[in-house]
């Protein structure tokens, strides 16, 4: 059974779903919501309380002003909010791309609430040997999208990101987008992309800190950019990432596999 609420904070409204019974564990995205999670926490909630939700500003988490930045740090406060809400101290968390960052960020900010952070393939360009070279190429996506629209902006990212082209032709929005996938990649595009992926995480805080940090890096990303970030994250931490199934979206191609992984990870198999 899945329980569907909305939370007002001080800038907006957060969408979020409750399922299962047991310790607490956020699945989050950015710019994904909580529909991309379903398949995982559905498998999750049989032993688990899973928090799913749409991250500021993406579908139905509207934010006051649409205008607003989405900052990995900003992020991370609403997931205090949201942990507030079903009346959880602690939580573990898996964070997924932009939402990896996101995790990051909680863990920096507010330690004292998260057990074990899994943060699977955060796409940190600032930890990059080439991280100038990097940032110029999502400016050059931003002023793509800006030029020529989401179908532009998205096979220069996708190029960039390191999917090949078929592959990328497989990931590419509808012919027709609706409404709701227009507005959710201006967000991304406008208001997202630029502060997630200049997001430098504070490595030596999260050595020191309370919170367990794991990089997670899929089985078939070795020839994306998330791949080079995620051994970058895990050399600053000084561990090993662990390998989950699937690629860079891994917990939708193999919910199960990826689920077996994530059990293990939290020491629950």
């Amino acid at each position: 059974m899945t329980d569907t609420h909305t939370l007002r904070t001080a800038d907006g409204t957060l969408y979020y779903e409750v399922r299962g019974e047991g310790p607490v564990l956020v699945l989050t995205g950015a710019p994904m919501g909580a529909e991309e999670f379903t398949p995982l926490a559905d498998l999750l909630a049989r032993d688990r309380t899973v928090l799913t939700h749409d991250p500021r500003g993406i579908s139905r988490s509207p934010l006051d002003d649409p205008e607003s930045d989405s900052t990995p740090e900003l992020r991370a406060d609403d997931l205090v909010a949201l942990l507030d809400a079903v009346g959880a101290d602690r939580a573990d968390v898996l964070g997924s791309s932009g939402g990896a960052v996101t995790s990051l960020a909680l863990a920096e900010r507010h330690p004292g609430r998260v057990r074990t952070v899994v943060a699977h393939e955060p796409p940190l360009l600032s930890l990059l040997p080439d991280a100038a070279e990097q940032h110029a190429v999502t400016e050059e996506i931003i002023e793509t999208y800006r030029r020529e629209g989401v179908f532009a902006a998205w096979a220069r990212f996708m190029a960039n990101a390191g999917f090949p082209v078929e592959e990328a032709g497989d990931h590419a929005p509808s012919e027709e987008p609706g409404e709701q996938m227009l507005a959710d990649s201006r967000r991304f595009y406008l208001h997202e992309i630029r502060a997630t992926t200049r997001h430098v995480p504070g490595t030596d805080a999260l050595r020191a800190g309370p919170a367990r940090v794991v990089v997670g890096a899929g089985a078939a990303s070795g020839p994306l950019l998330t791949h080079r970030t995620s051994l970058a994250l895990a050399e600053r931490l000084g561990t090993e990432p662990v390998t989950f199934p699937g690629g860079h979206g891994g917990f939708a191609e193999d919910p199960e596999g990826f689920a077996a992984v994530l059990r293990r990870v939290l020491g629950g198999d």
